[in-house]
């Protein structure tokens, strides 16, 4: 097999111009189907990165009491049969497939609650626990993130937001400076902020002024002193990390009726997630992306059958030239399947050359396009490998025909072949 590989490529070489012509239809068609894929792939990630605000994977599992989320006052005590979060929970929850990670908080809108010398804010409070920034991809940008100790002692420690520490320091350095919380003195330890937060994009106007709403300001404090502040504990809401954005609607259904197992208020009060309207919509744009791109790939297609015809016309032209050679093989004891091996390796060797030459090609194209109409793309390596091999079974069926031909000659009259 190894030297009739050598052979081939041999053969290719040394008839480099007739090969190039030959593999021509290959390569153009290869380059075609390339270059499709790789701007079906590229939009359809630019869709999915859209859809979630930078690609956060982020779902979140809220309390809702009738068709509204439900709203938390201070002159009400929380709804009865809500369940305590506890790790065993958090455990069952991440076993579900397609959650990579998962985090309980509290959260409270707070109007002109929150001090620090003469200057007031409304923020949104959250009580997080120690998997919160992970979960949503915050890291911290100065100062520290919070610690067990922050959680076991009740200790009043606060992470802001840029928002939140521009809006009460103006020009002040933050960290270590003491913030009134609704009376309660806590200590700024940290400013956090999202991961990829220069690379959020916003699909609606909806998304756009949520967003806006709650960059007003964030007050993060340990989730386990949310008392302190608010007098009593409130039922927590759950933020989920799904591993990809295909599990984000399953993950979030999936959880939701985990915790909503737990629940014994009836039916008025439940948790749900975000509607998946968003979801579906940017699938349903991928689909129709897919299927009109599919479209130009069984056209491109026809540039493979076209050159399988010639490579089939190259492969008939090679036995004729090298009819006397066979004569020759069999003549000395060469079997049928020897000689067949001989001719489809070749036949292989080159489409497979020109398989690989056209996967070249789509990406410089895919990269041309990308530059001229500003479209984004995204290479697939298993797409380029299925393609080269795509190419190597053109050249075993389309060199069929000629191997059968130069396996059947008549030794005798090869031999006398000029």
């Amino acid at each position: 097999m190894l030297e009739n590989i050598r052979l081939s490529f041999q053969g290719v070489w040394s008839h480099k111009m007739r090969s190039l012509l030959t593999m021509l239809g290959i390569i153009i068609g290869i380059a075609s189907i390339i270059s499709i894929v790789s701007t079906i792939q590229g939009t359809n990630k630019q869709l999915e990165e859209s859809l979630l605000g930078a690609g956060n994977n982020v779902v979140n599992v809220k309390l809702y009491q009738g068709d509204s989320e439900y709203s938390f006052d201070e002159y009400s005590l929380p709804p009865k049969g809500i369940p305590v979060f506890t790790e065993e929970m958090r455990q069952e929850m991440l076993n579900v497939p397609g959650v990579e990670n998962l985090s309980f908080y509290n959260s409270r809108s707070v109007y002109d609650g929150i001090h620090y010398r003469d200057t007031s804010m409304s923020a949104m409070v959250i009580g997080v626990d120690e998997h919160y920034f992970k979960t949503n991809s915050f890291i911290i940008r100065t100062g520290r993130d919070f610690v067990e100790e922050d959680f076991t002692k009740f200790r009043k420690v606060a992470i802001l937001d840029q928002d939140a520490a521009n809006s009460l320091f103006r020009e002040e350095q933050p960290l270590g400076k003491t913030v009134e919380l609704k009376g309660e003195p806590y200590t700024v330890i940290g400013i956090v902020k999202p991961a990829n937060e220069e690379n959020l994009v916003f699909q609606s106007e909806e998304e756009y002024n949520e967003y806006m709403q709650e960059s007003n300001g964030k007050f993060y404090i340990p989730g386990t002193g949310w008392g302190i502040s608010f007098s009593y504990d409130e039922p927590q809401n759950i933020v989920i990390k799904a591993q990809t954005v295909r599990d984000m609607a399953t993950v979030g259904s999936k959880i939701r009726n985990i915790v909503n197992g737990y629940l014994t208020t009836g039916k008025d009060s439940d948790f749900r997630y975000r509607s998946d309207d968003l979801i579906e919509q940017i699938k349903d744009k991928q689909r129709l992306n897919t299927a009109a791109n599919q479209q130009l790939i069984w056209i491109a297609g026809i540039s493979l059958l076209v050159g399988g015809i010639g490579v089939m016309n190259i492969m008939l032209v090679t036995v004729t030239e090298r009819t006397a050679e066979i004569g020759l093989k069999k003549a000395i004891g060469a079997k049928k399947r020897k000689i067949m091996a001989q001719f489809l390796t070749e036949a292989a060797a080159l489409t497979s050359t020109g398989g690989l030459i056209g996967v070249a090609a789509g990406y410089g194209m895919s990269r041309i396009i990308a530059q001229m109409t500003d479209s984004p793309t995204a290479f697939s390596i298993p797409a380029a490998a299925i393609a080269v091999l795509f190419s190597m079974a053109i050249g075993v069926a389309f060199g069929l025909l000629p191997s059968l031909k130069a396996a059947n000659l008549n030794p005798i009259e090869a031999l006398r072949h000029e």
